[in-house]
C-alpha cells in the first residue's frame, strides 16, 4: 500500500466581511416589552411617592385595560394613561388603545376631572440600524386627548408634535401638552 500524500489546505488571501448582524425577533420584542414595562413602572412610582395619588399598573393589552389608571380622591379626578416609549424619531398608538382608555375614564362618572393622557418616552439613544444606536436628549410628552376629535390612530414625534393617520396620510392632530401633579427632568412641551 501507497502512504496517503499529505493534502495542504491554503487559506483564501481575500478578506471576508463579517456577516451582518442577524435579526432576532423574539429578543427584539422582549426588549420593546421591557421598555414599555420599566416606562409604566416608573408612572406609577412617580404617582404612588405623592400622598394625594393612587396608581395601578393594569396589565397586559389584550384585556383590554389601559396601561396605567390613577385616581386622587382629594382632587376628585382619574386618569388613564397609555405608555409608549422607543428610540425612534415617532411613537405611535393606535386608534383601539385611545377608544379603550375613554371607555374607561366614561365609565367613572363620580370623578368630576376625567382625562385620558398619552405618556410618550423618547429613549437618549436613537436606533440608526440593526443593534445600531446614537446618542441623543431624552425626552418624555405627556398629551391628553380632546373628545372632540374622532377617534383614530396618531402620532407623537420626536419634538412633541401629534399628527392622525387616517387611511396611512397625515392630518391634522393638535393634542395639548398635560402638565403631570409631579416633577419632571425630561419633561418637554412641544412648542
Amino acid at each position: 500500500m501507497k502512504a496517503a500524500k499529505p493534502v495542504l489546505l491554503l487559506k483564501s488571501s481575500k478578506i471576508t466581511k463579517p456577516d451582518p448582524p442577524v435579526k432576532d425577533n423574539k429578543k427584539i420584542a422582549r426588549t420593546r416589552r421591557q421598555r414599555g414595562y420599566n416606562w409604566e413602572d416608573t408612572l406609577v412610582k412617580r404617582f404612588n411617592a405623592m400622598s394625594d395619588w393612587k396608581a395601578f399598573r393594569l396589565g397586559s393589552p389584550s384585556v383590554g385595560l389601559p396601561d396605567i389608571l390613577v385616581v386622587s380622591t382629594k382632587h376628585s379626578t382619574i386618569f388613564t394613561i397609555e405608555a409608549k416609549s422607543g428610540t425612534t424619531n415617532s411613537l405611535t398608538v393606535p386608534y383601539d388603545q385611545v377608544q379603550r382608555c375613554l371607555k374607561w375614564t366614561d365609565t367613572f362618572e363620580i370623578y368630576g376631572t376625567r382625562r385620558v393622557i398619552f405618556a410618550f418616552k423618547f429613549l437618549s439613544k436613537k436606533r440608526i440600524g440593526l443593534g445600531q444606536y446614537e446618542k441623543r436628549e431624552l425626552r418624555e410628552f405627556y398629551k391628553v386627548w380632546d373628545k372632540a376629535h374622532q377617534v383614530t390612530d396618531f402620532v407623537c414625534s420626536y419634538e412633541g408634535e401629534t399628527y392622525a393617520l387616517v387611511d396611512g396620510k397625515r392630518q391634522t392632530l393638535d393634542l395639548k401638552d398635560h402638565a403631570m401633579p409631579f416633577k419632571m427632568r425630561h419633561s418637554k412641551t412641544s412648542a
